[in-house]
């Protein structure tokens, strides 16, 4: 006689598992990068290497838009109000253009400009990617400039993420980092220039936990250069927004 019982059981252990490797598809990574290196053919003083998203169209697609529109920004000269740039191919062959200016302009001076683009996926997982873009950038002067851009983006849409979206509670992540960020930093007093501490601008996730990073200038003299502090993820559970699995 067949066991009614046993036999119920069992479509309801198949059910279950088809519902687990059903939430497992879900949770799955459909990201992954490559690199590109746009350029022009007479290009000789930019240099652009950035990842490219590849994977469902519509996500792909606003990821690499939104970082393309960062290089462009970066690699304008003047007013960002003004960029008149489509493609980073075009913000190329305008800078190398505005040297060119630059020297009929002052055909005595023996300064070169030079422009570097690199971008790495810092962290990527099902929910979130995580890209750094560092730009360094000389027209001139006693050095170049040098700055690191994070940039969050939701694996699932390709949305940007906002530093407040990165956590349920922005305040309480807050009041953690100030306390990892004194105890990290507390015999360097010119940070801030003793005004209140003030979480960066660029914030993101790596492998080790949430990186700040600041930029040469933001909170400390030229020479202190970039200063960056990791907070572990195991005391940012209760905040955090994203999973990093």
């Amino acid at each position: 006689m067949v066991n009614i019982l046993n036999m119920s059981n069992k479509k309801i252990c198949i059910k279950l598992c088809l519902l687990f490797l059903l939430l497992s598809c879900e949770e799955e990574i459909k990201l992954s990068f490559s690199e590109i290196t746009p350029t022009t053919v007479n290009n000789t003083i930019v240099e652009v290497n950035i990842p490219e998203a590849i994977g469902i169209d519509e996500t792909a697609d606003s990821i690499n838009t939104k970082i393309h529109k960062h290089v462009i920004e970066s690699l304008h000269i003047g007013n960002t109000g003004e960029i008149s740039s489509t493609s980073i191919e075009e913000s190329v062959a305008l800078f190398n253009e505005e040297f060119k200016t630059f020297k009929l302009d002052f055909p005595e001076t023996n300064e070169i400009w030079e422009a570097q683009i690199d971008g790495d996926v810092m962290f990527l997982s099902s929910e979130i990617v995580s890209i750094a873009i560092t730009t360094y950038k000389n027209t001139g002067g006693a050095h170049g400039n040098l700055n690191i851009s994070i940039l969050n983006f939701d694996a699932q849409s390709g949305k940007k993420i906002s530093n407040e979206d990165l956590f349920t509670d922005f305040k309480q992540f807050q009041n953690i980092a100030q306390t990892q960020f004194d105890r990290k930093f507390k015999e360097q007093d010119l940070f801030f220039e003793n005004s209140p501490f003030q979480l960066s601008n660029n914030i993101g996730y790596t492998q080790e936990g949430i990186l700040l990073l600041y930029n040469t200038y933001e909170i400390a003299p030229y020479s202190s250069g970039t200063i960056e502090l990791t907070i572990p993820f195991n005391l940012l559970k209760s905040v955090l927004a994203f999973n990093r699995f």
